[in-house]
Order: structure tokens, then sequence, then C-alpha cells
């Protein structure tokens, strides 16, 4: 199962291909995506995303896992998150929202099981 192309990206919007969502923030991973809802783990700007926020991506067993930080990078990623990506074997790219996208998109189209999850404002 390969990882879906993010379609589009704006302020506040993201599409993933073959998906009739629209998404504010989202998660991707090999053959899926979902609406990222930061209450689900209380996350916020500030520590920011949080190893609960990457569980069920990385449970779909990804080699790589894409952080967009939002367009302006208000979203926080503390070291703790990152740690925690690598002891389980994952590559991380933390990046400004629209590199993300197009790092993932990239890795996508080269059949890395890549995974993400993407704050589209701030």
């Amino acid at each position: 199962m390969s990882s879906p192309e993010i379609a589009s990206l704006s302020w506040g919007q993201m599409k993933v291909k073959g998906c009739s969502t629209t998404y504010k923030d989202c998660k991707v991973w090999p053959g899926g995506s979902r609406t990222w809802d930061w209450r689900e783990t209380g996350t916020e700007h500030s520590p920011g995303v949080q190893p609960a926020d990457l569980e069920e991506v990385v449970k779909k067993g990804v080699k790589t896992v894409v952080i967009g930080r939002g367009m302006s990078e208000a979203l926080q990623v503390p070291p703790s998150t990152v740690d925690y990506l690598k002891k389980n074997g994952i590559d991380v790219l933390v990046l400004q929202t629209e590199k993300a996208v197009e790092e993932y998109n990239a890795l996508a189209a080269q059949g890395v099981r890549v995974g993400g999850v993407f704050h589209s404002t701030c």
C-alpha cells in the first residue's frame, strides 16, 4: 500500500488524493488519511507535537515521518518527539508545512513508506 499524495495545500485547507474530505490539519500514512484533531491528545502550539500525536502513524509501519509545523512554523516539535521516532527506527523531517508537503509527496512518489502530520495554518 502506498502513501497517498497530498493533492493541495492552502491556508487552513489540505486535500489528499483519493479522499473527499478537506482537512485543516491531517495525518497521512500508507493507505490512508484522517483529520488530525489536536483535542485528542491535548496538543497546543507549545510545547507542540507529542509522541501521542504520532503513535497512530507509527503503527502503520512507516519508515519516515514528515512533520509540518504550520505556514509560519508556529507549531513546536520538542526533542522528546523526535527521540520517540528515532527510537522506533523512523527517520523524521520537521519542516515548514509547504516544504513538508513537498518532501512528503517526493518520498511517497519514490515508494517510501512515509507518513506525516501537517498543520495548515499558523
